[in-house]
């Protein structure tokens, strides 16, 4: 991400999880990074795109096993609800681990 132009301000723990969605898997291992980022939110969705690709993501089934997951979980205080991007990410309050590294952070969950 670094290389990419990504700013990493904070990063919560690593949190061990079961999977979600497809539970036949192994188990995820999780992350919350807080960036600043120069471009708009759409231009950063195609950066974590990429950098999954080069991190050896490949097409697989929705929820099935992968290497690395990128996800925009938050954009400042903006709303999206675009085709292919929605901020804040529509399951957020879903994820107990998501929640917990963003309050680990000092990150209010949006409502």
């Amino acid at each position: 991400m670094r290389q990419k132009g990504v700013t990493i301000l904070r990063q919560s723990r690593i949190i061990e999880t079961a999977p979600w969605g497809v539970v036949a898997q192994p188990r995820f291992l999780n992350q919350v990074i807080e960036v600043e980022w120069p471009g708009t939110p759409r231009q950063l969705l195609a950066t974590a795109k990429e950098v999954e690709v080069e991190g050896g993501r490949e097409l697989a089934p929705r929820w099935g096993p992968r290497v690395i997951d990128v996800d925009i979980l938050l954009f400042g205080t903006k709303r999206i609800r675009e085709r292919g991007l929605v901020i804040p990410h529509p399951r957020i309050g879903e994820r107990s681990f998501v929640k917990q590294s963003l309050r680990d952070l000092g990150v209010k969950t949006p409502d």
